[in-house]
C-alpha cells in the first residue's frame, strides 16, 4: 500500500458525504485541487470510475457505493484506534458539532472554554450557521437540529424545548406605537425577520403563528443579523428568549403572545458511542440543563 492511500480514501469519504468537491476540500482544510488529484489517484490504483459529475456536484457511482461502505469502515476503526491511542492522555481528534446559529452563538459558544479546557487533546469545530451538516452523512458528528429526523441512519433524541417571542427597542415603541393586539403589528409597524424563500427550516416561520397574513420587510437569513436589526430600532421581531432577553436595550412586545420550539440532538449510529461523541453530548445536556431558565422562561 502507499503511503498516501489513506488520504486518498479521506477524500474519496469527505467528496461521498459533502456531495461537492469545493465543500469536500474545506471540510479537509485542502484545495479542491488536491481533492481531484486523491480522486484521479484513487480511481487509477481501483480501475473503477468512482463518481458521476451532475450540474450539482459529484454523484456516487455503482462502484463509488460499494467502495463507500468499506471506507466508512476504515474510518470508523481509524477513529477508535484514536481513541485507544491517547489512552490516559484524554479524549484526542476532532469533534464536529453543527448547531443552529442562535443556540450555538448564545447558550454553546459562550460556555465552551469548559469543555476544551477539560479536553485539550481534542479539536472543537463549531459550525454555528444558518442550516445544519448532517450526522446521517458523517458531515458531522453531531447535530442540534429544530426538528427530528424522519429518516437515516441517526439516533434522535429532544435536547430540549424553547421559547421565542416578540421584541423591540423602548425608542421604536415610543415612535411607532406599543401594539396591544397582535393585528395591530400589521399596520404602521416595521417587522424584522426571516427571507421567505432562504428558510433552512420550516420552523422558523414565526409571525404567522403570531397574527395570519403578518409579512416582514425587514429580512436577514441569519438570527444574529435580525436580533442586530432589532437592537438598532428597525423594527419589532420575534426573537429566542434566550437572546432578546439577554439584550438589555430589548423589551418585550405583547409579551403572552410565545412561540414555542425544540432543539433536537443528533448522532449517527455508528460514530454516537465514540468517546469524544459521548463525551460533548454529556457535557452539552449538562449546560442545557443549567440554561433551562434562558430557553423556557417564566
Amino acid at each position: 500500500m502507499h503511503s498516501n492511500d489513506w488520504n486518498d480514501f479521506q477524500a474519496f469519504l469527505a467528496v461521498a458525504r459533502a456531495g461537492q468537491l469545493a465543500r469536500a476540500a474545506s471540510a479537509m482544510g485542502v484545495d479542491a485541487t488536491t481533492i481531484g488529484r486523491r480522486l484521479r489517484r484513487l480511481e487509477a490504483r481501483t480501475g473503477a470510475t468512482l463518481f458521476e459529475q451532475t450540474r450539482e456536484g459529484q454523484v456516487l457511482t455503482e462502484a463509488g457505493e460499494a467502495m463507500l461502505a468499506e471506507v466508512e469502515a476504515m474510518d470508523q476503526a481509524a477513529s477508535r484506534i484514536a481513541e485507544h491511542a491517547a489512552g490516559g492522555g484524554g479524549i484526542a481528534g476532532l469533534l464536529r458539532a453543527s448547531l443552529s446559529e442562535g443556540f450555538g452563538s448564545w447558550i454553546v459558544a459562550p460556555a465552551l472554554r469548559g469543555f476544551v479546557e477539560a479536553n485539550p487533546r481534542l479539536v472543537v469545530d463549531l459550525v454555528a450557521s444558518s442550516g445544519f451538516l448532517s450526522p446521517s452523512k458523517r458531515e458531522a458528528d453531531l447535530a442540534v437540529t429544530l426538528s427530528r429526523p424522519r429518516a437515516g441512519p441517526v439516533i434522535a433524541g429532544k435536547l430540549s424545548d424553547y421559547t421565542l417571542r416578540l421584541y423591540a427597542t423602548r425608542g421604536y415603541l415610543s415612535q411607532k406605537g406599543w401594539p396591544e393586539r397582535p393585528a395591530e403589528l400589521a399596520r404602521g409597524h416595521r417587522l424584522v425577520g426571516y427571507i421567505p424563500d432562504l428558510l433552512y427550516a420550516p420552523e422558523l416561520r414565526y409571525l404567522a403563528e403570531i397574527e395570519p397574513d403578518l409579512s416582514a420587510t425587514v429580512r436577514s437569513s441569519s438570527i444574529n443579523a435580525q436580533h442586530r436589526m432589532i437592537a438598532a430600532g428597525a423594527g419589532i421581531g420575534v426573537l429566542p428568549c434566550f437572546i432578546g432577553d439577554s439584550d438589555k436595550w430589548l423589551v418585550p412586545v405583547l409579551p403572552d403572545r410565545r412561540i414555542t420550539r425544540s432543539f433536537w440532538l443528533v448522532t449517527h449510529k455508528d460514530t454516537h458511542n465514540l468517546a469524544r461523541v459521548r463525551a460533548f453530548k454529556d457535557w452539552l445536556t449538562a449546560l442545557v440543563a443549567r440554561e433551562r431558565g434562558r430557553l423556557l422562561p417564566r
